[in-house]
């Protein structure tokens, strides 16, 4: 079966590679008998990519230079929309994915049970070059375990990846990728059920140089949360609630010691008075550290209003959620005290019922939505 296929590249500063870019691809792409293009996708570079493109007087090589909004994802979404092919194909201009296996990736695609197909480091036949340190191949499988929120393929963080055009229409409209894994918002939006990976052999960059840097890292987890609130929505955002809890939780025990401590060293030996001090000036350090975390995070979308008003309703919200983890321990625990581990149980459950009335009240009263 033949398909038209076009291949999407977007690029940067990418000029010293495109000659053997395009050449590779059309010795893999000519024997196979599919109608192809290339779709150089260009965040305007300046590195003279206008006069290479121009030099290969190839008609099935397209460059376009692009407009804001730049980046990555958005280079490579405007190709997707752009490109004409029945098949689309998205890799990296810096030939760390092997032009070789393009034909590989449309047979598979061409698989109507196939939603999408990868071009995969971590499958059984996949090698990498061995020029990677221990720190990259950490970064790689940290943002593989974030990705697991949403799949279980083995290399979900590849940016080499083909899908039929009847697949990315069922996103239309809502496509809005941050960073450089446009391949993990495809699984997500696309609803990709079925991904096959295909092996390949990734190669480190020959020329030019990585735009991979923190700043691409900070955005992988925004881009994982934005997904996360797609997906999950009310429920990924009591995630984010529960976690700035739990840093709460460390900002508390912190304080605790440290001003303990303090108190001991100043000669406060009292130890009832010491104790009620430090506990008191932890917990609202800890309810201090969390509403600013929750205003910037959590409920970072709602309504900000008057910063000491709302500080005051979210320590009065996490006070009567204090009254009901109370409550419902010890209610449990009555219940449950011929069970083993019953105290222990009741106090989860105490501790599940205060966060989540004070997520409701801070969603209600604190961080609601003023119209």
């Amino acid at each position: 079966m033949t398909a038209s296929v076009s291949i999407i590249v977007p690029t940067y500063r990418e000029a010293l590679n495109i000659p053997e870019l395009v050449r590779r691809i059309s010795e893999a792409m000519t024997p196979t008998g599919h109608k192809f293009d290339l779709w150089l996708m260009d965040d305007p570079s300046g590195d003279g990519i206008e006069r290479v493109v121009k030099e290969l007087r190839l008609p099935w090589v397209n460059l376009v230079t692009r407009t804001p909004p730049r980046g990555l994802g958005y280079a490579v979404l405007e190709g997707l929309r752009s490109a004409p092919g029945d098949i689309l194909v998205v890799m990296d201009a810096d030939l760390s994915h092997p032009p070789e296996r393009i034909p590989a990736l449309v047979d598979a695609a061409l698989q109507p049970e196939n939603h999408l197909v990868i071009g995969s480091r971590y499958v059984s036949g996949a090698t990498i070059d061995g020029g990677w340190s221990l720190l990259r191949h950490m970064n790689s499988r940290g943002a593989t375990w974030m990705a697991r929120l949403f799949t279980w393929v083995n290399d979900p963080m590849s940016g080499f990846l083909a899908m039929r055009r009847d697949i990315l229409s069922r996103a239309v409209g809502e496509l809005d990728p941050v960073g450089y894994k446009i391949g993990l918002e495809l699984i997500v939006k696309c609803r990709c059920g079925k991904v096959a990976e295909v092996p390949i052999h990734f190669s480190d960059r020959a020329l030019g140089k990585s735009k991979m840097g923190l700043r691409e890292q900070l955005q992988y987890i925004v881009h994982v949360r934005r997904l996360a609130r797609w997906k999950y929505g009310e429920l990924a955002r009591f995630g984010e609630f529960g976690i700035v809890g739990a840093s709460g939780l460390v900002v508390n025990l912190a304080t605790l010691t440290l001003v303990n401590d303090a108190m001991l060293r100043m000669g406060f030996t009292a130890q009832s008075a010491r104790l009620n001090t430090a506990v008191t000036i932890a917990v609202f350090v800890s309810m201090s550290t969390n509403f600013l975390l929750n205003r910037m995070l959590t409920f970072g979308d709602k309504a900000r209003g008057h910063l000491g008003r709302k500080y005051l309703t979210f320590v009065g919200v996490c006070l009567v959620g204090g009254v009901v983890n109370w409550w419902a321990t010890t209610r449990l625990a009555l219940r449950w005290h011929e069970i083993t581990l019953g105290l222990q149980a009741a106090a989860v459950c105490g501790v599940f019922a205060g966060m989540l009335f004070n997520y409701i009240g801070s969603r209600i009263f604190v961080f609601r939505t003023i119209r």
